[in-house]
């Protein structure tokens, strides 16, 4: 394990906040991620700038202060890690968020980089936009859920075979929640 990293937060709320530089920054680390093998929306791989940048783009569009939020993690002038954080805005369910697409650089695994943008989050979802419980799907086979059981969250649910990643590899996917804020 490397020594532990203690990242500058940062967060985007608006499309317009996302540089050219930024926006390559979070696809290269989108990439690298997912071809370690993380679980971060592209099960089969390799991915590379054509399969990410699309889905960056529509992620980027959507940010806005109210509903969308990108929280990055950068040492130095380094993006480490960065996560989306967001909500549905119908009332009946404006109450609660989602975390989405967690991600470290591999080169600064287990260094407190995914952690801290997990406590992050926790803080902008409750103090900023007025939430009060967070909820993610992690896919299952990972050992993600002992991570985010660390960080105060619980499993409340798994949706059998719900993942199918080859032919004869389906997964769980596990359901948690964070509660209270």
């Amino acid at each position: 394990m490397g020594e532990r990293i203690d990242p500058l937060m940062s967060q985007l709320t608006s499309p317009g906040q996302v540089t050219p530089d930024l926006r390559r920054e979070v696809i290269d680390c989108w990439i690298l991620v997912s071809n370690a093998g993380g679980a971060v929306g592209f099960p089969f791989l390799p991915v590379d700038i054509t399969h990410v940048a699309p889905v960056a783009d529509k992620l980027f569009a959507g940010l806005s202060p109210e509903c969308s939020r990108l929280l990055i993690a950068r040492t130095g002038d380094a993006l480490v890690g960065w996560v989306h954080l967001h909500r549905n805005p119908s009332p009946v369910i404006a109450h609660w968020g989602t975390i989405s697409h967690l991600q470290s650089l591999p080169s600064s695994r287990a260094r407190g980089i995914g952690s801290a943008l997990m406590v992050h989050a926790r803080q902008v979802a409750r103090a900023e936009m007025g939430l009060e419980q967070l909820r993610l799907a992690v896919r299952g086979g990972t050992g993600l859920e002992h991570f985010y059981a660390r960080l105060g969250w619980t499993v409340i649910g798994r949706w059998p075979g719900a993942l199918r990643l080859a032919p004869g590899d389906d997964r769980d996917e596990i359901l948690m929640i964070l509660s209270p804020l």
